[in-house]
């Protein structure tokens, strides 16, 4: 699957939230995400929300939750009406291993971007959607 009119953007790698949590939690897992590697990190502000909210959840106060989560990527991605459509008609691919909504917004994000894509679910591995997915655990 392709999003019409996205090119190929080299140089970007796609983290999901499960990524992103990994790396401010110092999880198993976030050595796979060296510095080198976050400075290409772009994600969906769909995931971003997803983090901030986990964040949120254990007591971190809204605002830092937010800079925290905006912190371990370059770039903070809309989530766009392309993407929406893309992750909606993802369902038949990732229903099986039950991936959210937020799951399916990564992989849009991705795929727009032909960029690979990070993640700690192992769910992931069985996806065969055309897009480098590497499982940090």
């Amino acid at each position: 699957m392709r999003i019409d009119g996205a090119g190929p953007k080299m140089n970007n790698v796609v983290l999901d939230a499960s990524a992103v949590m990994a790396v401010l939690t110092q999880e198993a897992g976030a050595d796979k995400l060296p510095p080198g590697l976050l400075e290409l990190a772009v994600s969906s502000a769909v995931n971003l929300a997803e983090v901030q909210s986990k964040l949120v959840e254990r007591g971190v106060p809204p605002d830092a939750a937010w800079r925290a989560s905006r912190n371990c990527v370059r770039e903070v991605v809309s989530f766009t009406a392309e993407h929406a459509r893309a992750a909606g008609s993802l369902i038949a691919q990732t229903r099986a291993w039950g991936l959210s909504l937020g799951d399916r917004a990564c992989l849009a994000l991705a795929l727009s971007l032909e960029a690979p894509v990070y993640t700690a679910d192992r769910s992931w591995k069985n996806l065969k959607i055309g897009l480098r997915i590497h499982l940090i655990r």
